[in-house]
């Protein structure tokens, strides 16, 4: 992910205009990286080292959600809606 894709992904998730580490954001910006090495392992099947961090991704953004559901359920329920993740 190039530092533009990330600063507008950031801009578009965050709930003031300093934040970069609150859990919406940082769900976006795993979402978007996910949606990235997703499409790459698509043409390159065998890359099992990109794989693994997909999945670490994967899991990391997992216990985010999880973490937002039970915390503040009104920001996940937008959240999931504007991402269009199965949840």
């Amino acid at each position: 992910m190039k530092r533009t894709e990330k600063k507008k992904v950031i801009k578009n998730y965050a709930l003031h205009p300093k934040d970069t580490g609150s859990p919406q954001v940082q769900i976006a910006v795993l979402t978007e990286r996910i949606n990235q090495l997703s499409s790459h392992l698509e043409e390159h099947p065998k890359d099992n080292h990109s794989r693994r961090g997909l999945l670490m991704m994967v899991g990391k953004r997992r216990k985010l959600l999880q973490y937002l559901r039970l915390n503040e359920k009104d920001n996940y329920e937008e959240l999931v809606g504007k991402l269009k993740l199965r949840k």
